[in-house]
């Protein structure tokens, strides 16, 4: 029995890989998961957990590094290189949650893809036309939540860059110019950031709360 659970554990590691490496195996890595009793019902709602959970993640970080930003510009003293430092590790944080934010937010996409496009061609497989409707129905339904999902989080996402690029100039300026005049002529960007954070963590809210729906109606039905 624990063997079995290995084998299989590793087959699905496998395909999982495989499916991150090569877009051409996404149908093989289905239809495998599908051998394995996991659907593409079932893989979309989970992509949606992960991808509400890499932007619950990522709205902490932007904020933590909001945070390191307003301690820096308040820098009385002290070893100003070791505030630059915690600067850049919270920028390269918040890098690195933008593209897992980026990348979830894709295989969302995708699995749903996939998932409408056999919907639709099984709906041409019903001898019963009442089954048909109601199936079609359904998937007009589904469809339209998951439209208002995808909307808020492409919007959340959007508002990744602007705030990316301002911590980045920030830090860029901080590496080279190490002193209490720079940082003073920073203060004007302060209330640009703090505006930049606030509407990306609105829209990420915004986003997780359409994620939270959306997983409940897709449990429900």
């Amino acid at each position: 029995m624990i063997q079995t659970s290995r084998y299989r554990s590793r087959i699905l590691g496998f395909w999982l890989a495989a499916a991150l490496l090569l877009p051409g195996c996404q149908s093989a890595y289905y239809k495998t998961m599908e051998q394995f009793g996991v659907h593409k019902r079932d893989l979309l709602v989970s992509r949606v957990k992960d991808a509400r959970d890499s932007q619950q993640e990522a709205k902490e970080q932007f904020r933590s590094a909001l945070e390191r930003f307003s301690e820096v510009l308040q820098f009385e003293g002290g070893d100003l290189e070791k505030k630059y430092k915690q600067l850049n590790a919270e920028y390269e944080g918040s890098e690195e949650k933008a593209g897992a934010v980026r990348s979830r937010i894709a295989s969302v996409e995708d699995v749903a893809g996939a998932l409408f496009k056999e919907w639709e061609a099984e709906l041409k497989q019903y001898s019963n036309e009442s089954l048909r409707r109601a199936s079609q129905q359904k998937l007009v339904e589904t469809r339209q939540r998951y439209d208002q999902l995808i909307g808020a989080m492409k919007r959340a996402e959007s508002k990744i860059a602007p705030v990316l690029t301002a911590f980045r100039d920030q830090v860029l300026f901080l590496k080279h110019n190490l002193n209490a005049q720079a940082i003073a002529s920073l203060q004007s960007e302060l209330v640009t950031v703090e505006s930049d954070v606030a509407s990306l963590i609105r829209e990420m809210e915004a986003s997780i709360g359409e994620a939270d729906a959306f997983i409940q109606a897709m449990l429900k039905t």
